[in-house]
């Protein structure tokens, strides 16, 4: 992991905790060094803390199947269809009914 952008990262969330894409930054960071644990629980703190940052539902969704959690990551991308479509971001919800449909019909993650 470059310690220099997780530092960053860490740098700019204590400036704003709040900020959505810092949090997802942050979690898809952990996610590219290994991380697993470290990631889930960002993903999962952001789209718990804030719903409509669609983009955490496809990463956290497909991160539950990486894991072998199926029926997580199924009430994940259907609650990321809700979010997008409150939201008007008919990209994000046809993506996330994509990310669904894998999962019925038993594709690979």
């Amino acid at each position: 992991m470059a310690v220099n952008r997780l530092a960053r990262l860490l740098q700019f969330l204590e400036e704003d905790p709040d900020d959505p894409f810092v949090r997802f930054a942050l979690a898809s960071e952990y996610l590219k060094a290994g991380d697993l644990d470290a990631s889930l629980e960002w993903f999962e703190a952001l789209a718990r803390d804030q719903p409509d940052y669609v983009g955490t539902y496809h990463q956290l969704g497909m991160l539950y199947r990486r894991l072998g959690r199926e029926e997580e990551a199924l009430k994940t991308f259907e609650d990321g269809i809700q979010a997008a479509s409150r939201i008007n971001d008919f990209h994000a919800a046809s993506e996330l009914r994509s990310a669904k449909m894998e999962i019925e019909i038993g594709g690979d993650p």
